[in-house]
């Protein structure tokens, strides 16, 4: 039946005439009537009795209300849930980001969580090459990771990445890279830690040649800073470090040089993303085109 008839049925017995429920349903009243009179040739019975005084339930129409009523409820319930899918407000997303993406990762999943509160999201640091082997066991819908990646997975470009010095704020850094990370030594982080990360490292030293004492490594990002701040050394970060988790006793010296850019991106599965995912997508996308 005709979802619209039982509506029509619904309005009537809510509102008492005729008139009242058209204008509630923004149908004209000879629409109504039509509607409610297509209703009962089809269940073979009057569901009102119209008079002066309104249109009152028949017995038939009053043991039919009920029923009606949760039709309805169960209507408005699919279209909400269908509205709220299409644009991606209801399912749950598993997403990853790393060093490089420290700044951006949260603040997509921020704002996407804003538009589409029914999503649950989870969001766990990790390295690329775990964001790539997660993503292919299908235990992650997204990763932010370094690029490129193999072509078996789609990419969403956010930007470029480069390599910055940290230095105790103490130190003069009118010497340069170079000196300044033969004077002080190095702080820098474990290899399982941010793998990629490292081994873009190591790729600038040797690029430049420089063999540095490394005096130091830790576990995360944010102990790297503080030991920088404490004067322990120098170390080798990502420029989006400094947003995010550095000490104000932190001098950062620039780097110019080909083997210390990167670029990053969002990436997933082949194919087309879930309806989630390609809502998180389109967020991601509108604040990478905004420059963040």
């Amino acid at each position: 039946m005709e979802d619209r008839l039982v509506r029509a049925f619904v309005a009537v017995a809510d509102h008492g005439t005729f008139g009242a429920a058209a204008r509630a349903l923004a149908v004209t009243q000879p629409a109504l009537t039509k509607q409610i009179q297509a209703l009962e040739a089809r269940i073979g019975g009057a569901v009102f009795r119209r008079g002066r005084l309104g249109a009152r339930l028949t017995p038939l129409g009053r043991t039919l209300l009920p029923d009606a009523r949760e039709a309805v409820e169960r209507l408005d319930a699919f279209e909400l849930r269908a509205k709220r899918l299409t644009a991606g407000g209801a399912g749950r997303l598993a997403l990853g980001f790393g060093l490089s993406t420290i700044d951006i990762a949260p603040r997509a999943v921020a704002e996407f969580r804003r538009r589409h509160p029914d999503v649950g999201v989870t969001l766990d640091d990790m390295a690329t090459a775990i964001q790539l082997e997660r993503l292919r066991r299908g235990q992650l819908d997204a990763g932010f990771v370094r690029l490129p990646v193999e072509p078996d997975l789609s990419v969403l470009e956010l930007g470029a990445d480069r390599l910055m010095l940290a230095v105790p704020g103490t130190v003069d850094t009118e010497p340069g890279v170079r000196e300044l990370i033969k004077r002080y030594g190095m702080v820098e982080l474990v290899q399982t830690k941010g793998p990629g990360f490292v081994d873009q490292v190591q790729c600038y030293l040797a690029a430049e040649g420089i063999k540095p004492r490394v005096l130091q490594r830790a576990n995360d990002l944010q102990t790297v800073m503080a030991l920088v701040a404490a004067g322990v050394g120098v170390a080798l970060v990502s420029a989006r470090a400094p947003v995010v988790v550095a000490p104000e006793r932190i001098r950062w010296v620039p780097i110019d040089h080909e083997a210390a850019r990167w670029r990053v991106g969002v990436v997933w599965g082949g194919g087309e993303p879930a309806l989630a995912l390609a809502a998180f997508l389109e967020v991601t996308r509108e604040l990478a085109a905004g420059g963040w």
